[in-house]
């Protein structure tokens, strides 16, 4: 409705402007108006305008569903020998339209990876070098820093963010402790401040306080109780942690129930899910066969299944890109091992989980549709980053990025219709929650540790005293890192090494002038040198 209404006003623009020109023409040349040369005029400057207008209604909407702490191999179409939780939704939609098949998470874990998401920057360059922030935590973006939010509201885009934050937020406090807080206050550096239109969720993971839910820059009601979802602290009486998968789920349809196709949206959806505490409603105990963690992963797919049915029932399916991935590998907290005895491998064939170096902690799922411009069925196996967004929604909404957004990100628009990506970055820089570096270069991967780097086995002072001090590893013959060639290939380890100082030293890894990060003598070797 909104399109014809524009399409009326712009015509009607121009019929103004040919009468303007018609008695300006008729009292200059002093003679009557050539009709025909006018009509020449305003037929051009009508097709100029409603090609305008049909520019602005065919950018895509966006949809960005981000899963919490789900494995690769968490989903079945990409493990179809060893993923045994079903995820029809998911796999639905990779039968619609492209897997990328070498997708990578800035970080293997929880803040950074959404840093670098949102803000096409690699994480490390802010002030956290390492770990997550609290539910307390100050904000890590600031207000002042693009992200793609801010990018695609400048363009004309409706935003909106429902979900998990996990980035700070500045809450106003009424006494000295952290769970002192004033809840009646305005709350800033959130979303709200950060270029979401609308936002509804929660200020960090689901078993970090405070317990309560945020909406724009308020929260929704007062903590006057306490409540213990492993840790312990204010809450809402009415909040409850089973609910909060259905609740994001209800909030994003509903946002997507309210859009018209003449206003393109950008929909970032931050699940909490299949995150701890993995609570699974009644519904589906029991469904998977494999425990709670199994029937949390059926429930999540079933939430994005709900989204993405909202797209097509507002038949908005042809011009939406919608994308599914998740912020890291999937967690110890799942019972790794136990499932692995029942036949299912959170991280396929991939070496390591959530908060290690190795590729189980940073690939991650990685899934698009886009009938307008994906081919259904068709799958990328070159190297991306979730950094690269940024620069993707930049192409897409036809604009370029500054010199000071995005440093670390390259547009995988390409892609998406079979090309090979352009890209000005030598390699994708790799992060483990106890900021340990790692450098990815085509089949190459250097990684600055000993061990896992992360949570799981061997840690790195669990590693003996004369191993290697770095590991080197072909992914191409060893997908799974299991063959270390760090001293046969000494060459190639320094090649790496010197790339990723390069790119960490210039504050950017992309093509652009010189930036800084926001701390200075960033240390690359956190062990063995």
């Amino acid at each position: 409705m909104k399109t014809k209404t524009s399409m009326l006003t712009t015509m009607s623009l121009i019929l103004t402007q040919y009468k303007s020109m018609e008695k300006w023409y008729a009292r200059t040349m002093n003679i009557q108006t050539n009709k025909s040369i006018l009509a020449f005029w305003v037929v051009a400057l009508l097709a100029v305008g409603l090609c305008a207008e049909a520019s602005a209604a065919e950018r895509p909407n966006i949809v960005f569903i981000y899963a919490d702490d789900l494995g690769y191999g968490d989903v079945q179409c990409l493990n179809p020998e060893h993923g045994k939780i079903a995820t029809p939704k998911m796999d639905q939609l990779a039968a619609e339209g492209m897997v990328f098949t070498d997708a990578h998470t800035s970080s293997s874990v929880c803040t950074p990876s959404r840093y670098g998401l949102l803000t096409g920057r690699y994480n490390w360059r802010s002030e956290r070098q390492a770990g997550v922030i609290n539910g307390y935590g100050k904000p890590l973006i600031p207000t002042e820093r693009m992200t793609v939010a801010s990018l695609l509201k400048a363009q004309g885009y409706s935003t909106a963010m429902v979900g998990k934050w996990h980035l700070g937020m500045n809450f106003v406090k009424n006494g000295k402790g952290q769970h002192q807080v004033d809840w009646k206050a305005p709350i800033t550096g959130g979303p709200s401040d950060l270029g979401f239109d609308y936002y509804f969720g929660i200020s960090a993971s689901l078993d970090m306080p405070p317990y309560i839910y945020i909406e724009n820059d308020k929260f929704v009601g007062e903590c006057t109780t306490t409540k213990d979802f492993r840790r312990t602290g204010p809450a809402h009486e009415d909040f409850e942690r089973i609910d909060v998968l259905d609740d994001f789920a209800d909030k994003a349809v509903g946002y997507i129930n309210k859009q018209e196709a003449a206003k393109p949206f950008f929909l970032y959806v931050a699940l909490a899910s299949p995150h701890t505490p993995i609570v699974p409603t009644p519904a589906w105990q029991g469904k998977s066969k494999l425990g709670a963690y199994g029937d949390f992963v059926m429930q999540t797919d079933a939430a994005i299944g709900q989204i993405v049915q909202a797209v097509d029932a507002a038949r908005l399916t042809e011009n939406t890109l919608v994308i599914v991935s998740s912020d890291n590998g999937c967690s110890k907290a799942a019972n790794i091992k136990g499932l692995e005895a029942k036949g299912h491998y959170p991280s396929a064939q991939f070496r390591g989980s959530k908060a290690d170096l190795w590729d189980g902690g940073h690939r991650v799922p990685f899934i698009v549709r886009w009938p307008a411009g994906v081919k259904p069925g068709s799958q990328c196996d070159q190297t991306i980053c979730l950094t690269d967004l940024m620069a993707t929604c930049a192409d897409l909404a036809e604009v370029k990025l500054p010199d000071t957004a995005g440093e670390d990100s390259v547009s995988f628009l390409p892609a998406l219709s079979g090309e090979s990506i352009e890209s000005s970055r030598a390699g994708v820089i790799h992060h483990s929650i106890s900021g340990h570096f790692a450098y990815r270069q085509e089949k190459w991967k250097l990684c600055l540790a000993k061990g896992s780097g992360g949570w799981t086995a061997p840690k790195e002072e669990d590693v003996p005293a004369d191993a290697p001090k770095a590991q080197l590893y072909d992914l191409e013959k060893d997908p799974g890192e299991t063959t270390n060639l760090y001293t046969t290939h000494p060459e190639v380890a320094e090649r790496l090494l010197k790339q990723l100082e390069a790119d960490v030293m210039n504050g950017r890894s992309t093509e652009g002038s010189e930036a800084k990060n926001d701390v200075e003598g960033i240390k690359l070797w956190k062990s063995g040198r």
